[in-house]
């Protein structure tokens, strides 16, 4: 009897710890699931909006980035922890040119790409040739782990290289089914997400994803807004145009930023990235639904075996 009352304590406090666990898991698949359905809709939001206000997609990068990026710090100053990361990382040159170099080539990069990629085709096509940036990213590992891709890999790069054929083309190679600037964008959407990927993992495991993200879309807010003038590109907005500019920031770019964040944490990152796969389905749905945007079965085909390419190579 001695030895037998710790082991069932044991045992309860394993049964507790799994129940934990399934709980947090499935906490971070909800959080995921939603922040990649705020994703999916806001680029469809901001379709409709450059195309029912004629906003310039320099204008509404600059809008989001100088205010979503208030929510991030506001966010971060939240915790001690982010608290001390906030003021240490100013004390570090190297941190800041690290994150400095992830806004321009990450968040800036990005942004502007999407929305200008959006504004040629439509949100459901972008998000699509957004994904493509697994491939890259799969090439940066195997590169940088120097191995061979594995089988299913090399599957996966082969559907998306034939997704994006019938994306570009609508199954007819005699022309293009995207408008140049629309498909150029489009790759550039996929060349930003692996940086994107890639290149704030080291200083967000130092200084937090809040502090680093809010920095970074600060800086490259700023660094836009030199160069572009958004004052001088002002678009007419009525009471319901500054409503949903309001929800694009607030949900639609800090929001799903957020949710996606904490279901990486809960549920880790394979199962992140496989469920991340629901942007571009609601973005998809969305552009038919509400856009009433026509795509071609070829096309359909395409974007199916672009978002299988995500699951085998995830």
């Amino acid at each position: 009897m001695v030895g037998y009352r710790p082991l069932c304590e044991t045992g309860g406090r394993v049964g507790e710890k799994n129940d934990e666990q399934r709980r947090r898991i499935r906490r971070g698949i909800v959080a995921t699931l939603v922040g990649g359905t705020f994703w999916g809709l806001n680029g469809t939001v901001s379709k409709w909006l450059m195309d029912a206000y004629a906003i310039d997609p320099l204008w509404l990068v600059c809008l989001r980035e100088l205010t979503a990026c208030w929510l991030f710090l506001a966010a971060a100053a939240m915790t001690a922890r982010g608290r001390e990361q906030l003021v240490g990382v100013w004390r570090s040159p190297r941190a800041l040119l690290s994150i400095l170099g992830v806004s321009f080539a990450a968040i800036l990069f990005s942004q502007v790409a999407y929305l200008e990629a959006i504004d040629w085709t439509n949100s459901a096509t972008a998000t699509i040739m957004q994904s493509l940036g697994m491939v890259l990213v799969l090439a940066y590992v195997c590169l940088r782990m120097r191995r061979t891709p594995r089988r299913r890999e090399l599957l996966g790069v082969a559907l998306a290289l034939l997704g994006t054929y019938l994306v570009a083309t609508g199954g007819n190679p005699g022309q293009l089914s995207l408008p140049p600037e629309g498909l150029a964008w489009g790759l550039g959407c996929a060349v930003a997400a692996a940086c994107l990927s890639i290149l704030p993992a080291a200083p967000m495991a130092r200084w937090g994803n809040f502090t680093v993200n809010g920095l970074a879309f600060l800086f490259s807010g700023l660094a836009l807004s030199l160069v572009y003038r958004p004052w001088e590109h002002m678009p007419a907005l009525d009471g319901l145009a500054v409503g949903v500019l309001a929800l694009c920031v607030v949900v639609g770019t800090f929001g799903a930023y957020a949710l996606y964040l904490q279901g990486v944490k809960d549920a880790g990152s394979m199962r992140a990235s496989l469920l991340g796969t629901i942007e571009p389905v609601t973005a998809t749905i969305a552009s038919v639904v509400w856009l009433a945007t026509p795509f071609s079965p070829a096309e359909i085909v395409g974007f199916v075996l672009i978002i299988v390419m995500v699951y085998l190579t995830a």
